[in-house]
């Protein structure tokens, strides 16, 4: 990315295009499990059109976000303080951090809130190749019976699941699509 496409891409039509990304967003996490289509994004070079709209729709100037460092560099720090006025902070900081999943570890780098203010812990947004098969089934707040997905490391989502009301809550990305993991989902590995 040049430092000229810093003022491009964004949101083509901004309210109607948050409003739509913050609804498949509230949706996603409403229903965990769940790959829904998000985008409205002209995303920058190293991030899905998913994950563009999240930081596009969620952060603003009072939203630190955390870049990993295989999506971190010059341009899209450019693209995102352009785009939302999102300060870039560092992972203890973060309100939300985007990244691949090894790039984003290790996890307890992160806010996972406080017993007066257990909302004051960070979202990961995880950038992912592909939604692999699935590897858990789901149970909790959202979800009618089961639905199972694919995790990446499934004892350390239980581990963080066990913290609840604390712990991190995901977003997956992948392309233009998203799916969610709140803290309050139980995750029973299959097989």
């Amino acid at each position: 990315m040049t430092q000229t496409n810093i003022y491009t891409g964004g949101f083509a039509d901004p309210a109607v295009a948050s409003a739509h990304g913050f609804r498949a967003a509230m949706d996603v996490m409403a229903r965990p499990g769940e790959i829904r289509e998000i985008t409205g994004a002209v995303a920058p070079e190293g991030l899905s059109i998913a994950a563009a709209s999240l930081i596009l729709t969620l952060c603003d100037p009072e939203t630190g976000i955390y870049l990993a460092s295989d999506v971190d560099s010059t341009a899209l720090r450019g693209w995102i303080t352009f785009h939302t006025g999102a300060p870039i902070v560092p992972a203890a900081e973060a309100d939300f951090a985007v990244g691949g999943w090894e790039a984003l570890m290790p996890i307890d780098q992160y806010r996972i809130g406080t017993s007066e203010y257990p909302d004051r812990s960070a979202t990961l947004v995880v950038e992912l190749a592909e939604f692999a098969a699935p590897n858990v089934t789901l149970t909790g707040p959202g979800i009618k019976d089961t639905v199972r997905m694919n995790l990446p490391d499934v004892a350390l989502m239980q581990r963080n699941s066990m913290l609840y009301p604390l712990g991190v809550d995901l977003f997956f990305t992948c392309g233009s699509e998203v799916a969610a993991l709140p803290r309050s989902t139980q995750i029973q590995a299959e097989g």
